[in-house]
């Protein structure tokens, strides 16, 4: 899970994402980025409390140690969708269904919009290929009420089985030797 950025001063630096769709949403990211600086656009993270307009009073951490609380929070499960198995994630319905129970929203219209605050700040991730062409701008709405949409807390040991593919060979291959200097990166 491995990836290489390579500076403009020709330097290389290397990535590692414990899972694979976390490397590929930090691919996805850093091509965002490099796509609007070679525009000539200046790159900014753009607040999603300023974009959606969230209140005040939601607290999205708060609510996110809500959602992962093992007691009344959402469940984790693991999913079968199109031969692939997702390990430890949940649908979109049981997002915006634990949302209206928690009394956190008042109809299944705004929680689309917190949770699609979440998904944009990073507690939520999508993990078939429905959320994430969705998360991805393919869709109305970034997240998605739908119970064969799937998301997964990026802490919590999500990993998808019979999703090897012919880049996982090539990655393999392209990154053997020796670390040299060990780092972590938060994506925040």
């Amino acid at each position: 899970f491995v990836f290489k950025l390579t500076a403009a001063k020709q330097q290389d630096h290397f990535f590692q994402a414990a899972y694979l769709e976390e490397r590929d949403a930090w691919v996805r990211d850093i091509k965002r980025a490099i796509h609007c600086i070679d525009g000539g656009q200046r790159f900014a993270r753009k607040s999603t409390r300023k974009s959606i307009r969230l209140p005040e009073t939601i607290n999205l951490s708060a609510l996110y140690l809500s959602m992962k609380d093992p007691e009344t929070g959402i469940k984790e499960l693991k999913l079968e969708k199109d031969k692939k198995v997702f390990n430890y994630c949940f649908t979109g319905t049981s997002v915006i269904d634990w949302l209206v129970s928690s009394n956190s929203i008042r109809n299944r219209k705004e929680g689309l919009m917190l949770a699609s605050s979440l998904l944009s700040e990073g507690y939520l991730q999508p993990a078939g290929d429905t959320s994430k062409a969705a998360a991805e701008g393919l869709s109305d709405t970034p997240f998605l009420d739908l119970s064969d949409a799937y998301y997964y807390f990026p802490d919590s040991g999500f990993f998808c089985e019979g999703n090897s593919s012919d880049d996982d060979v090539i990655m393999k291959e392209e990154f053997r030797g020796m670390v040299v200097k060990q780092g972590c990166l938060l994506k925040q």
